[in-house]
C-alpha cells in the first residue's frame, strides 16, 4: 500500500515549519498507521523547534495526534482498522519502570520521544527523510505511524478532532493532580502558571474535590478563565507580589499541595514558599536546560515538605485518557474551552499565537 502524507518539517533549530509531501512506510508488526484528523500544538514542540530541547533535524514534530486507524501491524491486538484513537507518548514496555507500571519514566524515554527512535524497525517513517517517530507519532502530518503502546482507542461518539491534547498537555496537568499528588478531598491546592497545563490542573483539582483551589499567574485574563474552570481564588502576580504572603491571606498556614506549571524559577520558589508544613510541591513545568531551583535544605527538613517531579501526569494512557474523555462528556472537565482551531497549512500562525500567549491550546485540523 502506498500512502502519501503531507508533513510539516523543521529543517534546523529556529526554522519555520515547511509543508512537504512524502510517502509514509507501512506499519511494522507492533505499529499502527493512522489517518490524522487533528493534532494539538504543545509548548514542547516549540521548545524542540527552537533548539532548547534535543532532537535530530530535519524533523517532523507533533505529539498530540488524534485520528482513525487505517492499517495495523501483524502482531497488534486490541486496535483495529476504523477505530478512533488518541496518540500519546512512547515507552519501551520492557524496562523496570515500564514493567512496574510507570511508563512515563521509561529508561528509553528520551530516544523514543525526542530522538525519533522507531521501535522495532530501523527503516525511516517517510521516504527521503526527514526524521520522524517524535513521541512515537510525529503527528504534524496527515498520516502517522505509532506504536501500539501509545495508541489509545476512543469510542466513536466523541468528537475525535478535539481529543489530541489529551495525549500530552492536558493529561499532564490533570494527572499532576489526580495521579501524582492524589490530594484527599478538601485539600488546599495551588496551581502556579495557568496556561493549558495549569488550567488542566485546575480542572483536575476540582474533580478531586480540592478546596480552596488557588490559581497564580501574571495574566489577569487567564486568572478569570481559571475561576470559570474551578479556581476558588486567584493571585495576580506583579513585580511587587510576595506570592507566599498572598497565599497565606487565603489559607493561613499555607497550602497542602502546589502544582508548578510555569517552568519559571521565581514562580517555583513562590510555590514552594506557599506550602504548609508537610506540603507537597509537584514540579511539572520544564525550565530552560541548566536551570537550578534553590530550596533551603534545612527548611525542607524541618517543614517536612516534599518535592516531586512529574512527567506526562504519571499517566497510564490507555486508562487515564478514557477517564478524561468520560469526565469531559459528563461536563466535569471542559477542556474544550482552551482550544482554538487552525487549518494545518496555518501551522506557523498557530505556533506564533501559542508563543505570544494569544491562545491556550491550538489544534491543527488536517482537513
Amino acid at each position: 500500500m502506498t500512502t502519501t502524507a503531507r508533513i510539516a518539517v523543521v529543517s534546523e533549530a529556529g526554522a519555520d515549519f515547511a509543508i512537504e509531501e512524502r510517502e509514509i512506510a507501512d506499519p511494522g508488526p507492533h505499529e499502527v498507521l493512522i489517518e490524522l484528523v487533528a493534532t494539538g500544538v504543545c509548548h514542547t514542540d516549540l521548545a524542540v523547534q527552537a533548539g532548547d530541547l534535543p532532537t535530530n533535524f530535519p524533523v517532523v514534530l507533533g505529539h498530540e495526534g488524534a485520528g482513525r486507524v487505517i492499517a495495523t501491524g501483524s502482531h497488534v491486538t486490541g486496535i483495529a482498522e476504523g477505530d478512533h484513537v488518541v496518540l500519546s507518548y512512547g515507552s519501551c514496555g520492557h524496562c523496570r519502570p515500564c514493567q512496574e507500571g510507570d511508563p512515563a519514566y521509561c529508561a528509553d524515554f528520551n530516544p523514543l520521544n525526542f530522538l525519533n527512535k522507531r521501535q522495532g524497525d530501523d527503516a525511516p517513517v517517510f521516504d527521503d527523510g526527514p526524521n520522524a517517530a517524535f513521541f512515537q507519532q510525529s503527528s504534524f502530518a496527515t498520516y502517522s505511524i505509532a506504536h501500539e503502546r501509545n495508541v489509545v482507542k476512543i469510542e466513536a461518539d466523541v468528537d475525535i478532532s478535539l481529543l489530541g491534547p489529551l495525549g500530552c498537555g492536558i493529561q499532564t496537568g490533570a494527572g499532576a493532580v489526580m495521579r501524582t499528588a492524589q490530594p484527599p478531598a478538601g485539600s488546599s491546592l495551588l496551581v502556579s502558571g495557568v496556561g493549558s497545563v495549569g488550567m488542566a490542573a485546575v480542572m483536575g483539582a476540582k474533580v478531586a474535590g480540592c478546596s480552596p483551589i488557588i490559581a497564580v499567574d501574571t495574566n489577569e485574563d487567564r486568572l478569570t478563565l481559571a475561576k470559570e474552570l474551578g479556581a476558588t481564588d486567584t493571585v495576580h502576580v506583579t513585580k511587587d507580589t510576595d506570592v507566599p504572603e498572598a497565599v497565606r491571606k487565603i489559607v493561613a498556614g499555607g497550602v497542602d499541595y502546589a502544582i508548578e506549571c510555569s517552568g519559571n524559577a521565581t514562580a517555583a520558589r513562590g510555590a514552594w514558599g506557599s506550602l504548609a508544613n508537610r506540603g507537597t510541591l509537584v514540579v511539572v513545568g520544564a525550565p530552560p536546560a541548566g536551570t537550578e531551583y534553590s530550596f533551603d535544605a534545612n527548611e525542607q527538613i524541618l517543614s517536612g515538605r516534599k518535592i516531586v517531579g512529574c512527567v506526562e501526569g504519571d499517566s497510564k494512557v490507555k486508562q487515564f485518557i478514557p477517564t478524561l474523555v468520560d469526565l469531559y462528556q459528563k461536563g466535569q472537565f471542559p477542556f474544550d474551552k482552551l482550544v482554538k482551531r487552525y487549518p494545518f497549512d496555518k501551522i506557523n500562525e498557530a505556533v506564533a499565537d501559542l508563543h505570544d500567549g494569544k491562545v491556550f491550546k491550538p489544534i491543527l485540523e488536517m482537513g
